[in-house]
């Protein structure tokens, strides 16, 4: 087959779930032989289409900032979807996969592939519905009629969750077109990493945005230092609350008990994962949860909060991992810290849950799937 995926965001010079899901697949499907196209914006240096992991990337834009403040740059969004046309309605493609967000893409795809008759799916992420409205008051009005869009576009959706799913249904979504295929880990490649040699109590990764609530972290590493004097804390990540979030823990005397670290590359994330006791997601909103099971598989144990915006409650279920609220976040970190039983269940127990969700055993579903359109 020949196959494209569009997104504005890739990996992995941009990280993040759903980048990593069109990583993780396309070079699965280029090395089982099929021709696998890439169209996002041109984050690395070099020519515009280049050659990378077996799949033919294609830059459609200079790099543009993807936040302004802590909000998604809609003039991004819009370059991006206009640039996009030309460069996609070159080639004549058996299936071209978009990512929903953020939308004005989704609406170039459609008019290619009725130009070129195409078959066009739109992977979910998330749906936003009327989460619109907390995002941006009433201006989140047009976001929900654009959303509202593009579930007419296709006549068949992938969603990552169920959670997911059933909010493509709450907004009228049919249910015979909606598909979930969840994402996938590299399992092999989790356990052929070593721990990293510095060690930590507790570890984050993730886009450090609003509602990744890191804040809430940084306070209850505050918190559980009266308990713990020497807790050391690792926080890995970029976005537009990083500033906020180094001041807040200067601001609580907490410089050397937490230490930042911009995104840095996958093997070296799942090390400081692996040398720290404890995982905490804070996030209220996940349309899946990845890293959850790239911690899990790292034999680290991991909490979660419980939020109805969030999908993580699909794969926690309170053996293989705690959920809790943000308020009860310092006491389940407190106890599995200092309750070594606990937490070593927790391990295995995750440990066993993640193998399922290898690569190798989702991409096969996922290439059926195409072929079916």
């Amino acid at each position: 087959m020949k196959i494209a995926f569009v997104y504005d965001a890739v990996y992995p010079w941009i990280k993040g779930g759903g980048e990593k899901r069109i990583y993780e697949l396309g070079r699965r499907l280029a090395k089982e032989g099929h021709e696998v196209h890439v169209f996002g914006v041109k984050w690395w240096d070099g020519p515009s289409v280049m050659k990378y992991e077996g799949m033919m990337l294609h830059g459609v834009c200079r790099a543009m900032d993807l936040y302004v403040g802590s909000r998604r740059s809609i003039p991004e969004a819009m370059i991006f979807a206009i640039k996009l046309v030309p460069h996609l309605i070159r080639e004549k493609f058996d299936m071209i996969d978009v990512t929903a967000f953020p939308y004005f893409s989704c609406i170039s795809v459609k008019f290619v592939s009725i130009i070129r008759g195409t078959p066009m799916i739109i992977t979910w992420l998330e749906v936003w519905g009327k989460y619109w409205y907390e995002y941006l008051g009433f201006a989140g009005y047009p976001g929900i009629i654009i959303e509202k869009i593009c579930t007419k576009l296709p006549d068949k959706h992938i969603t990552i969750s169920q959670h997911t799913r059933e909010e493509l249904l709450a907004i009228g979504v049919p249910a015979r077109k909606t598909t979930v295929i969840r994402i996938g880990i590299n399992f092999k490649l989790i356990q052929q990493i070593s721990p990293n040699k510095e060690k930590y109590d507790i570890v984050f990764a993730g886009r450090l945005i609003q509602d990744k609530n890191v804040d809430v972290l940084i306070e209850a590493v505050g918190r559980i230092k009266k308990q713990l004097k020497e807790i050391k804390c690792i926080i890995i990540g970029s976005g537009p609350e990083k500033e906020k979030l180094v001041a807040l823990a200067n601001d609580l005397c907490l410089g050397e008990n937490i230490r930042f670290m911009d995104f840095m590359e996958y093997e070296e994330m799942i090390s400081f994962i692996k040398s720290s006791r404890l995982f905490v997601l804070p996030s209220t909103r996940e349309g899946f949860g990845i890293i959850v099971l790239e911690v899990m598989a790292s034999r680290t144990p991991v909490i979660a909060v419980i939020s109805k915006r969030s999908a993580v409650s699909e794969i926690i279920d309170n053996e293989n991992g705690l959920l809790c609220s943000l308020d009860e976040l310092p006491d389940n970190m407190i106890e599995v810290l200092t309750n070594e039983k606990l937490r070593q269940g927790i391990i295995e127990k995750g440990f066993d849950y993640s193998m399922k969700f290898d690569w190798e055993t989702i991409i096969e579903g996922v290439l059926n799937f195409y072929k079916r359109r």
